[in-house]
């Protein structure tokens, strides 16, 4: 089973290639100049960090507007999907070879997640956005609070164990509605990784098995994604391969990292980014009118 849902992710990857070379020379995509290196940079920081569960999104928007990069805002959401859909093709591959979650709970929750982001999003998208993330941010600071009581004891009923690389019975009900709705409120700028990765451990299982998840999750929706903007030319092309480039050594490097790490270290980095997400969930509604 895993040997087909790679096979699908290295077909998405060609077809999504095969769309950008159409639209976007070489010459644009690894332009030289300033923006090579800063490119470069940014796809390396924003997709090390989105490899560890923090999200590439919100860390590319921020070196965005720090250095500049985008001579367009209207381009934002285009080039943050095309620059990031490899490096998270990349992450998904990596992670779906290595670590080995039970068939029937990955592509259940990957098809729950998929089929939210395409069902869900019609309906999310007219919703409150601002009544959106202040809610999802209030639950993640609860769960975070939840898995900080069981890695430090004082909450024993939540997550026991977690030994299991998969799901069965209401758990996993409860993972497939889960993931299902975090698909959908991606079109809403809630990022399916951080609570992604607080569900699987308050289910039970174990932290790295949300990895191939999330990211397996993520890059089937991606390239999808990203063909739209291509083909409308909503994205910033010059350099946009640099970003790429960059993203996917990070990649590489992070999840490196992040197989070797200990269990009671994952779960401590995954509390923090729940409490991290929480944050910024919060001040992104603020900013809202």
């Amino acid at each position: 089973m895993a040997t087909i849902i790679l096979s699908i992710l290295i077909v998405l990857s060609l077809i999504y290639i095969l769309a950008l070379s159409q639209r976007t020379s070489l010459a644009e995509l690894f332009a030289r100049g300033p923006q090579m290196l800063t490119g470069f940079f940014i796809g390396f920081i924003a997709d090390f960090l989105d490899t560890l569960g923090i999200g590439s999104f919100l860390t590319t928007t921020t070196l965005f507007r720090a250095s500049h990069y985008l001579e367009d805002d209207r381009h934002l959401p285009g080039t943050l999907n095309i620059a990031h859909t490899l490096p998270t093709i990349t992450e998904a591959l990596f992670f779906i070879s290595v670590v080995k979650v039970d068939s029937l709970t990955l592509i259940s929750m990957v098809l729950a997640a998929t089929a939210g982001g395409k069902m869900g999003s019609e309906i999310v998208s007219h919703l409150n956005r601002k009544l959106i993330l202040r809610t999802i941010s209030i639950a993640m600071l609860l769960t975070s609070l939840l898995m900080l009581g069981r890695i430090t004891g004082f909450v024993d009923s939540l997550g026991s164990g977690n030994t299991a690389m998969g799901l069965t019975g209401w758990a996993l009900v409860l993972g497939i509605l889960g993931n299902f709705v975090l698909g959908a409120l991606m079109s809403a700028g809630v990022g399916l990784y951080s609570p992604c990765m607080v569900m699987v451990y308050l289910l039970g299982m174990n932290p790295l098995a949300a990895f191939p998840i999330m990211m397996t999750s993520c890059a089937a929706l991606m390239p999808i994604t990203s063909m739209t903007f291509i083909k409308n030319d909503s994205y910033h092309k010059k350099s946009l391969g640099w970003i790429v480039l960059g993203g996917i050594l990070g990649v590489i490097i992070a999840a490196t990292l992040v197989k070797s790490m200990s269990l009671t270290l994952l779960s401590w980095i995954i509390v923090l980014v729940g409490f991290f997400t929480a944050f910024t969930l919060y001040r992104a509604s603020q900013n809202l009118e």
